[in-house]
């Protein structure tokens, strides 16, 4: 064994072997339990960040940690392919996405089997490619024939930069996620996929997902936003436009006194009416989409409008209410119309106050010191219905049941549950994604490709313009024949949310040429055990995933209805209190770090540096640190196997031997031998256990592995500090708590880990061999330490017999120089004694 730890060698030297041996490649076998672990699959964007470094070593250390128990383990990778930045930056570069993609991978791939993980890279999957994109639009015309896709003509976020329609979460403070650029508001015709239709069972299996973050549950309850409400009409005064009421909805029926006006949105047929002979109307709505902002930013956004002139009547009052168009409407959530009741909604009070409209007072508060001052804001708690007629003094229950009885009798109004989430625009103007695959004959009416013509290939050698899609422009592309009929492909792409909500059920048969998946294998294998990525995935790509995997078990092709059993969520990278980022100029580059240092020290600080969901503050003095403790490590072991001593203790069967720096047989410990250790050699034995019961439950349970780390640290210094190198015992335990290390430690730093195993004597690699298990006999203890007080107070400690009867125990204590000390000349009225921690003496 060299006794300079070269890491360089020894990294290349593992990662040799595991490719020799094709050691993580796997198979489907029954008869052992499989666990599938699975972090969120790259967009290879070119190299890796520290943040993909975190994720990954994070499930590799589970997967290996999983083998090592037993388990038949999958653990793939692949690659996000699609997207607008391969087009951003194929046009930077002159290039086509393709190309520039796939360079991408290759760098990345070999980054990755740099690091060490554990993949099963036979498994390897990329979303640009036909035959996984196939299947995609092969499921794509099964929801068209079921009704579940269709296409409508849509208010979307459109990016003016990238030429695109944004989905509502990808609008961020008003701009595009990805470019900054303000997003407008446009009417095209999209194709979407109906989520509605699954949105109770969506929220209902989020109490099914106990091993979820509660935060992203949490998330993902209010994205879906489940409510109960009325849907009610105001009559127009004067109808318009064939148009004579307004519908509107409410989960605040109990308020429906204190409206003052309505507002509704600027693509509200109503308004587009009006706009069609007022200039100014036309101009606000205009305006509206030009600086169109998401759902979740109108609370901040500054409140506009303008006066329709439109009166409507009050659905119980019958009084009239001016109509205005508001610039915090959407068209897209419930009906395009609100009652606006500026006393108990902030939104509403805030274009109360800008408009100059009437704030009137309905609700009370149930406890008369609670504040409500409508001057300052609204009063949005629930309370005591006032000036509302007959149903003054009503709670929010009563008042809610009443008001609905009432609309109903007058046949303006029912209860219905209501859901924030709307269906999923999944179409795409860019080229650079998977084509639609959907047809438009002569007349115009639209077919779903046939099933044989599948896939809808896209062309990749291309010449981007930054203009417009290669495919949009390309006549030849764009039509064919079809029963002899002139036909013309659909020019959208999908949306990427589309690949990454079923790569993950994929790797289960990457191979699969005949089918999307193999039901077989696929139930295997799924649901995913472990998933592991960032929290800003908890509404996008995991809400989709769960969508889409029902979808494919209506299909048939999977058996379960989630697809991902635990789920963690590892908190960012951050340099100097800020995220890394290029922009800041922050970044740590993980190829240099690996140069210098190795692989495994760059996943052990990742690992020791912070809880996995908490933020990891980057330090180049921890690096080093974890250089340094891996040289500890090493040394502790070249020094065991260079200078043991070969001994042979024939009475008790325990043979102990270095030959050649080899160990010729594993240590025994007997019954006969463990009563042979002295008392620091138990000290050994107990620390070593103590720290495999530890670490198991870090690694397993818990899932905090930088407190196991610690604990490995321990026990190296507790080696340092009782190896006994004179006796055969003492050989066999610093060699039996040096193989606990080097166990405990293989998912982390797998490298080092496989030359330290081979370095003890073993012929099977660390990575074949089982988990250490605790022994139970190691853990007892001959002595324990005992608190002792009088009258409640510290007072002394002593060691004692662990099994000790309490009749000792009290005896011990009341010997206790500083006990007598305390109680001298007073009265012993009781001793209390709780056996293994304290005896309190009571005296007075």
């Amino acid at each position: 064994m060299d006794e300079h730890y070269d890491a360089a060698r020894i990294e290349a030297e593992a990662q040799d072997f595991w490719e020799r041996n094709a050691s993580f490649r796997v198979t489907e076998d029954p008869s052992r339990p499989k666990f599938y672990c699975l972090s969120m699959f790259p967009y290879p964007s070119g190299r890796l960040h520290m943040g993909h470094v975190r994720n990954y070593t994070l499930g590799d250390v589970v997967a290996r940690f999983q083998r090592m128990q037993g388990r038949n383990v999958l653990q793939p990778m692949g690659w996000d392919a699609f997207g607008l930045p391969a087009e951003n930056a194929a046009i930077r570069h002159d290039t086509a996405p393709a190309r520039w993609t796939w360079a991408n991978i290759d760098y990345m791939r070999a980054q990755l089997k740099r690091l060490g993980f554990a993949y099963a890279w036979d498994r390897e999957i990329a979303t640009c490619t036909p035959s996984y994109y196939r299947w995609e639009q092969w499921f794509f015309t099964r929801l068209y024939e079921k009704g579940l896709a269709y296409k409508k003509v849509s208010a979307v976020n459109w990016c003016p930069n990238d030429q695109t329609v944004l989905a509502n979460e990808q609008v961020v403070d008003g701009c595009c996620w990805r470019c900054d650029t303000p997003v407008e508001r446009r009417e095209i015709p999209q194709w979407f996929i109906r989520i509605t239709a699954y949105a109770e069972e969506l929220l209902a299996d989020l109490d099914t997902l106990e091993h979820w973050p509660e935060q992203v549950r949490t998330m993902q309850r209010n994205w879906i936003g489940k409510s109960r409400g009325i849907e009610m009409s105001f009559a127009l005064a004067e109808p318009l436009a064939g148009i004579d009421r307004i519908p509107i909805y409410t989960t605040r029926p109990d308020t429906l006194f204190g409206v003052t006006y309505l507002a509704i949105a600027g693509e509200h047929p109503l308004a587009k009416a009006l706009a069609a002979t007022r200039p100014e109307l036309a101009e606000f709505i205009a305006e509206c989409r030009r600086s169109s902002v998401a759902e979740a930013d109108m609370a901040t956004m500054t409140k506009k409008g303008i006066d329709t002139g439109l009166k409507a009547r009050h659905p119980l009052s019958g009084r009239e209410v001016p109509v205005w168009v508001a610039n915090f409407v959407l068209m897209d959530y419930g009906t395009g119309a609100v009652m606006s009741v500026p006393g108990h909604d902030q939104r509403d009070w805030e274009f109360a106050r800008a408009c100059g409209l009437p704030i009137e007072q309905v609700i009370a508060p149930l406890d008369p010191a609670t504040p409500c001052d409508l001057e300052r804001e609204a009063f949005t708690d629930k309370g005591r219905l006032i000036h509302s007629g007959a149903f003054d003094g009503l709670g929010f229950e009563q008042a809610f049941d009443a008001i609905a009885a009432a609309l109903a009798e007058r046949g303006n109004g029912e209860v219905k549950l209501n859901y924030r989430l709307r269906d999923w625009g999944v179409s795409r103007q860019r080229y650079w994604g998977a084509p639609i695959p959907m047809l438009y004959l002569a007349d115009g009416a639209e077919i779903p490709v046939p099933a044989e013509r599948l896939p809808v290939l896209l062309p990749e050698d291309v010449e981007m313009n930054g203009v417009q899609s290669p495919i949009k422009a390309d006549p030849a592309w764009r039509r064919t024949q079809i029963d002899g009929v002139t036909a013309e492909h659909e020019t959208d792409t999908f949306d990427t949310f589309m690949e990454s909500s079923w790569y993950y059920a994929r790797f289960t048969c990457p191979d699969l040429g005949t089918a999307m998946l193999d039901p077989a294998r696929a139930n295997y294998w799924l649901p995913v055990d472990q998933y592991i990525g960032g929290i800003e995935h908890a509404i996008l790509h995991l809400l989709y995933a769960r969508f889409f995997h029902k979808l494919l078990r209506d299909e048939g092709l999977v058996a379960c209805d989630e697809p991902f059993t635990r789920l963690l969520c590892q908190g960012m990278v951050l340099k100097d209190g800020a995220k890394m980022s290029k922009s800041k100029g922050n970044t740590v580059d993980p190829e240099a770090l690996i140069e210098r240092y190795g692989a495994d020290t760059v996943r052990l600080f990742m690992m020791f540096a912070a809880p996995p969901e908490q933020t990891l503050e980057w330090s180049d003095e921890g690096v080093a640190g974890a250089s340094r403790f891996l040289k500890r490590l090493w040394k502790a072991v070249h020094s065991h196997v260079e200078n043991g001593v070969g001994v042979e203790n024939a009475e008790n069967g325990v043979r102990v031997h270095f030959s050649s720096g080899k160990m010729d047989s594993d240590p025994i410990f007997s019954p006969i031998f463990n009563a042979s250790f002295d008392d620091n050699q138990r000290e050994l034995r107990r620390k070593t256990h103590e720290t495999i019961a530890k670490v198991s439950d870090d690694y397993g349970r818990r899932q905090t592995f930088n407190t196991a780390i610690a604990a490995v640290m321990e026990l190296l210094n507790e080696i340092g500090k009782r190896a006994d190198r004179s006796s055969a015992p003492g050989l066999a335990v610093e060699r039996e708590a040096l193989e606990a290390a080097v166990l405990l430690l293989a998912p982390v730093v797998p490298h080092a880990c496989h030359a330290l195993w081979q370095a003890l004597g073993h012929d099977t690699a660390v990575i074949d061999a089982p988990w250490p298990q605790a022994d139970a006999s190691a853990l007892r203890r001959n002595t324990i330490e005992l608190v002792l007080q009088v009258n409640g107070k510290l007072r002394a400690r002593i060691d004692v017999p662990a099994e000790a009867p309490r009749e000792d125990l009290e005896r011990l204590a009341l010997a206790d120089p500083n006990v007598q000390r305390f109680i001298d000349g007073k009265a012993v009225r009781k001793v209390i004694v709780v056996p293994g921690k304290l005896v309190n003496v009571v005296s007075g």
